[in-house]
């Protein structure tokens, strides 16, 4: 039987720890719980707004003005292997470096490049999540997701995920119109490392590590992750505000004459610019405007600095994605999702 509670505040349950009042809320934790809250907000007339950890997202100060549906159902196990390969399914609301470790403990390999990514496991294919030359596409088999309008079950396939960078079909023709209930990977029994993205083989070589294991692995991704993010526990934010713009060719050479240091790595569609170089360019790295700043180690990250409202957050974006453009004439995409 679930508990509705009337009028919570959902700052407590983000990561930037910003968010208004809720009329409604709820904790699920099995598929019975999920359809129970949804059939009550369909009798009642709600509105929904699911919500995993909470990271990736900006709550308005207006809060959310039907019933929030938490999602704690947990489980992960195996259920399928070969020789090469094993299944795992995981269930949704299970915090995704959970799952990773898991694999890594069982010595199954493919997620370990995706470790500390924060979020729950059902928000990881939702914007195809990847770090370190790794996204959710490379290890994904299937998911199963319940329709809301039907209360169906339908499983996804990869095509059918329509995965694309930080993209997938639940954040286009299909959002809000699915809640993802568990999440199958395919992972290798034969250990197979991506270590040439980033600074991973430079620091398991300072580490004097040569031939590594995948918690070795793990640890190194965690060292430079730390290193360079900063603890949403600590100093409150929502992981990587912006994606990084692609571009084509012909803008890019017009770019390159005019600012020769500007990164950038070929795409199969053209040339990615990071977002944290264009935001660094203009000088917002390490800047504070009130109670909101950008991060002095990653221009990626809009930080919390205390008490920070979501408007004053959407102030200072909206400033950075103006200075960009005009200097750049590039439109930086928000990468969150924001709750109006």
């Amino acid at each position: 039987m679930i508990a509705i509670q009337k009028k919570l505040k959902l700052d407590q349950y983000t990561t930037f720890q910003i968010g208004g009042v809720a009329d409604f809320f709820v904790v699920v934790s099995s598929l019975n719980d999920l359809m129970e809250a949804i059939s009550w907000a369909k009798k009642n007339k709600q509105p929904l707004l699911f919500l995993g950890g909470g990271s990736n997202t900006l709550i308005s100060d207006r809060g959310w003005r039907g019933l929030v549906i938490k999602n704690e159902i947990k489980g992960i196990k195996k259920v399928k292997e070969n020789d090469d390969f094993v299944w795992l399914k995981s269930s949704s609301g299970e915090w995704w470096s959970s799952l990773v470790n898991f694999a890594v403990l069982n010595n199954y390999y493919g997620a370990e490049n995706l470790f500390l990514i924060p979020g729950t496991v059902g928000a990881a294919p939702m914007q195809n999540i990847g770090a370190y030359g790794v996204e959710l596409k490379d290890i994904f088999a299937e998911l199963e997701a319940l329709e809301i309008k039907s209360g169906r079950l339908k499983k996804f396939t990869k095509k059918s995920c329509q995965f694309a960078y930080r993209f997938s079909v639940f954040k286009g023709k299909l959002k809000n119109k699915y809640f993802i209930v568990s999440v199958t990977l395919k992972l290798n029994k034969i250990a197979k490392f991506k270590l040439d993205y980033g600074d991973i083989k430079q620091v398991l070589e300072q580490a004097k590590i040569l031939s590594p294991n995948a918690r070795q692995v793990v640890d190194a991704i965690s060292t430079i992750r730390n290193s360079k993010l900063p603890n949403p526990s600590v100093l409150p934010n929502a992981g990587s505000f912006f994606k990084n713009p692609e571009i084509s060719l012909t803008a890019f050479n017009k770019l390159v004459r005019k600012f020769p240091d500007i990164k950038f790595f070929k795409t199969d569609k053209g040339i990615k610019i990071p977002a944290g170089w264009l935001i660094e360019s203009c000088g917002f790295k390490g800047k504070t405007i009130g109670r909101v700043g950008v991060y002095e180690k990653q221009a990626l990250i809009i930080v919390n600095h205390g008490g920070a409202r979501a408007s004053q957050i959407i102030k200072l974006a909206d400033k950075i994605v103006q200075a960009v453009y005009n200097k750049f004439n590039i439109k930086l995409e928000k990468e969150i999702n924001y709750i109006k």
